[in-house]
Parts: structure tokens; C-alpha cells; sequence
């Protein structure tokens, strides 16, 4: 682990490369994370678009329409969350349809941050598998586009793979006491 010491000591050996960033863990906080690296890139004129994997193509979530008021590009791709799913076969098509899209719009060349909201799912479910996701990763992913992962149990695989990984860990949650998500906070 780097301190602020080490880094200063080496400045000249500083790169520049686009990141893979993992947020991961049971705790709240994963998501809301990775819309703060998106506001923060949208707001030095990065180009941005986000792929949710889990969330239903109908939702209109908080996120979802401060993106649209801001012009951030944003691909919904499920249907709602898989332990409801009813047609398990086209819970797995539409996360793999939205990894298709996810790989069209990594290598499109039109983005320096790409957000693939709640992609630990597909690849923890086996719908899409680890190690060919991170082999494509490697081989295509632009060398300037910064990625960012979010969602729990993120595979050993995708863990080494990452330049910065952060997990979240509940120490409370108000749904504990009975208490339902809030508007604005966790939708």
C-alpha cells in the first residue's frame, strides 16, 4: 500500500491510464459512489454513459433523472431484481444483452468513463463468465477509458483485474429498524 510519501518521492514515474474501479461489499454505498465519479467526470466535460445490469428497463429512479436533465447517456437493461425474475431465461438474455452493449460502448471511442452499474450480478450468477469478461477487458477496453464496476461478491477474477477497488461494509441500516428505502436516498 502507497502513502502519501511514496507518491510524492516518485513523481516522475507517474502515469496516466484510464482506471478499472471496483465497488463492491454488502453495504450501501456502491452505486451512489460511482454516480459521485460520474458527476465529478461530467463536470470536468468527460463524456459518460452508464449500463445497469439489474435494475428494470422501466425505472425512474432519482439517478436516472438527474442524468437526463444532464445529458449523461443511460442503457437500464433488467428486469427488476433476479430473486422476483419469473422468466429466468430472460433475466440472463438481458444481462447479456446489456453486456453486449457494454462492450460496444467501451470500445466505441465516444466515452472517457463508462459505468457498469450492478455487473457483478451477471458474473456472480455465472450468466456471463468472469474470466472472459476480464480477458476482453484486457484486450479491448481504450487505454484512457476509465470503468467503473459496481455490485456485491465482485469475482477474485474482476478483483485482481482493477487498478482500485473499495468495499462497502454495512455497519447499520435503517432497514433493519423497519424502515423503507428512502426517496432520494437510495432510489
Amino acid at each position: 500500500m502507497t502513502d502519501e510519501r511514496d507518491r510524492s518521492k516518485r513523481p516522475e514515474q507517474a502515469m496516466k491510464k484510464g482506471l478499472v474501479i471496483v465497488n463492491t461489499g454488502h453495504g450501501k454505498g456502491k452505486t451512489t459512489a460511482a454516480l459521485g465519479v460520474l458527476l465529478r467526470a461530467w463536470g470536468r466535460g468527460m463524456r459518460c454513459c452508464v449500463v445497469q445490469f439489474i435494475k428494470h428497463t422501466r425505472g425512474n429512479w432519482g439517478e436516472v433523472r438527474a442524468a437526463q436533465r444532464l445529458g449523461i447517456e443511460w442503457h437500464k437493461m433488467g428486469d427488476g431484481f433476479t430473486w422476483r425474475s419469473r422468466e429466468m431465461d430472460e433475466t440472463v438474455a438481458k444481462a447479456r444483452h446489456g453486456w453486449a452493449l457494454a462492450q460496444e460502448k467501451i470500445c466505441s471511442g465516444q466515452y472517457d468513463l463508462v459505468v457498469l452499474d450492478e455487473f457483478t450480478y451477471p458474473l456472480k450468477y455465472g450468466w456471463l463468465d468472469t474470466r472472459e469478461v476480464v480477458t476482453w477487458l484486457q484486450a479491448y477496453k481504450p487505454q484512457m477509458l476509465h470503468l467503473v464496476i459496481t455490485g456485491r461478491d465482485a469475482p477474485p477474477e474482476m478483483v485482481d483485474f482493477a487498478d482500485l477497488v473499495t468495499e462497502m461494509r454495512e455497519v447499520k441500516h435503517p432497514y433493519g429498524k423497519g424502515i423503507r428505502a428512502q426517496p432520494g436516498i437510495e432510489f
